[in-house]
């Protein structure tokens, strides 16, 4: 910014030197212009005056007082031939003499206004005296704002004595006139002036104005802090050697906005972005990474290399002691920190930022309000991912479903479909749940993901108008952003409705049994059918039939797998199809992976089933 503002103050400088030169150099030339033609002026009256003084001569030989006292027709004729040079510039022609006592009188008047009788005396500028004693002609002259005054004095000398001093006075509007005709190049020069600074005000405006689009457009709005956008800036401006890295979520952050509400939510991470901006200095950088994370980069200390371990440990410390008081709630809440601490052992920042992410990961397996750097990546599933890759296939679209058809055993027909999440990696292989989604489980990350599963889901009911079925978590009902999601898309688009189900995972313990069935019945008005997934594993109970309203039983894979082979599994598949037929349910039998299994499930009259004998998931529906 101040690069750019010194350029508009040298543009500015450099055209308003140019204009002052410019008006300087009208000015001059009006000012030559004057010069020249008083110079004109005062060689045509010192010729007049010679003229008048060589006529004076040839009739005055001796006293010229006496003589035209004497002779009043003479006087008469003089003054004629004096009132023919009165023109609208020479105003007054005239000849006087000085008495004994330094009077100044008149002995010819050419003037046909305001004339002068003989003798009368006349006030004027005691520079006459020079003029007179000398014998020199001599130019009185003044310039007011419009007008060029003159005043030509010629002593008229008789054997070798002056007898008398021709005056011609003559006033011309020459300055006026000549301000005038440069007046429109003045006027062009001003409106160029004007114009110009008009438009660097303009570009200035504009330009602070995409200055601070853009700086808007680098702060997080919520925190007031560095976002993403800004981080690429940095990362591309930056060397990665000068700084540590710092990794830092909050825990247990999806909780605090269930419980809480999205305003707690909010209130904790701008509370936290202030407290974390505190404990740094002015050469490190803080950027909201995304949701409740935060990455820091910290500037290295020579005499203190671990100096990133101790801002660290003073906020986590800080955090956890903190009371937050929010609408007459008191939390606590704490975080954990992944640290990369020597940058300059990775090829690129973008490796560092996982490694300092890997390390997040460990403080939080190892029960998170931990600290954690420097730790072998072998703790670590070499398959599993990062919060950051999930985060960047989200950003590049690199995040897709698959579809794995459910039959209709009875007619061999497909039904509907079961979307499955998978993630394309940079190699091209696939990346399957059980990579990623432990890893994100618990952040904004999570939330994101599933949003972006359920416009893909939508957006394939619409293009198709197949029934299409997907997985959600019972927390992700109790999350009411995922939840006014849903119901916002089922509301504006009814055709959706109708041909989507929800397939609550059963692995998760349900809590508030009582918000999830209320939420679970806004969803059914709309049309859309609920489903029990992996029924007979995790936390199962019938009970639930109870608590919640099922439309669909999915029998677990682990069960189904063995039908054909273990009485035991042969006996509860049995007795959950015959209590989903009791309760007018579907069932629907997953893992059929055999002829001989799919036998099984037709003898005991379950309708539907999904395996990969019948089909296995595909990116395309058939």
């Amino acid at each position: 910014m101040n690069f750019i503002i010194k350029i508009y103050i040298f543009i500015f400088l450099t055209i308003l030197s140019s204009i002052i030169y410019l008006y300087g150099s009208l000015a001059k030339t009006e000012e030559t212009l004057s010069n020249n033609m008083e110079k004109l002026f005062v060689l045509q009256a010192r010729e007049i005056s010679q003229n008048i003084a060589n006529h004076l001569q040839v009739h005055l030989q001796k006293n010229v007082y006496q003589e035209l006292k004497n002779q009043p027709s003479l006087r008469d004729r003089m003054e004629h031939s004096l009132s023919v040079i009165i023109t609208e510039n020479y105003k007054y022609v005239y000849v006087l003499y000085r008495d004994e006592k330094g009077n100044y009188r008149y002995l010819l008047d050419g003037s046909k206004i305001d004339k002068g009788e003989f003798d009368d005396k006349l006030n004027v500028s005691p520079k006459w005296d020079h003029a007179y004693d000398s014998q020199k002609d001599l130019i009185i002259n003044q310039t007011d704002l419009d007008t060029l005054w003159i005043t030509y004095l010629k002593p008229f000398v008789l054997k070798d004595k002056t007898e008398a001093i021709i005056a011609i006075d003559f006033s011309v509007n020459l300055p006026h006139s000549i301000r005038e005709a440069t007046k429109p190049m003045r006027d062009i020069l001003v409106y160029i002036f004007a114009s110009i600074i008009l438009l660097l005000l303009i570009l200035l405006y504009q330009t602070l104005l995409n200055l601070k689009t853009k700086k808007d457009s680098l702060i997080d709005p919520l925190t007031q802090i560095y976002n993403r956008h800004y981080l690429r800036d940095f990362l591309n401006s930056k060397k990665l050697e000068k700084y540590q890295i710092m990794m830092l979520d909050i825990d247990y952050f999806k909780k605090v906005n269930d419980n809480y509400g999205h305003n707690t939510g909010d209130y904790i991470l701008k509370e936290v972005a202030s407290m974390l901006k505190e404990e740094i200095r002015s050469s490190d950088v803080l950027v909201r990474f995304g949701g409740e994370e935060f990455l820091v980069f910290i500037q290295k200390d020579r005499n203190n290399p671990e100096v990133v371990v101790d801002i660290a440990q003073r906020m986590r410390k800080k955090i956890e002691a903190k009371f937050f008081s929010f609408e007459k709630q008191i939390i606590r809440i704490t975080i954990s920190i992944g640290i990369t601490t020597k940058t300059e052992h990775f090829k690129s920042i973008n490796n560092a930022i996982k490694n300092a992410d890997n390390m997040l990961y460990i403080a939080k397996k190892e029960g998170r309000n931990r600290v954690v750097y420097n730790r072998e990546s072998g703790f670590l599933d070499s398959n599993m991912k990062t919060i950051s890759d999930v985060k960047e296939a989200l950003e590049t679209e690199k995040l897709f479903c698959e579809f794995q058809a459910i039959y209709d055993i009875e007619e061999n027909r497909i039904v509907k479909y079961e979307a499955l999440v998978r993630i394309d990696s940079q190699d091209g292989t696939i990346i399957y749940p059980n990579m990623f989604l432990e890893t994100i489980t618990q952040t904004a990350v999570y939330r994101d993901l599933t949003k972006r599963v359920m416009q893909i889901v939508f957006q394939k009911i619409q293009e198709n108008a197949l029934y299409i079925s997907i997985n959600l978590n019972f927390s992700d009902i109790l999350d009411d952003e995922i939840f006014l999601f849903i119901v916002q898309e089922l509301r504006s688009n009814s055709k959706i409705a109708s041909f989507l189900s929800i397939e609550l995972l059963e692995y998760e313990a349900i809590a508030e049994r009582k918000i999830i069935g209320e939420r679970l019945l806004e969803i059914k008005k709309y049309g859309t059918k609920i489903a029990i997934d992996d029924f007979g594993s995790g936390y199962a109970n019938y009970d639930i039939f109870n608590l919640l309203p099922i439309d669909i039983i999915k029998i677990d894979g682990s069960l189904v797998k063995n039908i054909n082979k273990s009485h035991i599994s042969y006996s509860i598949v049995k007795s959950i199809a015959i209590l989903a037929q009791e309760l007018g349910l579907e069932v629907i039998a997953e893992f059929v992976e055999t002829d001989d299994i799919l036998d099984v499930l037709q003898e005991m009259n379950i309708k539907y089933g999904q395996g990969f004998y019948l089909a296995k998931p595909n990116r395309e529906l058939k």
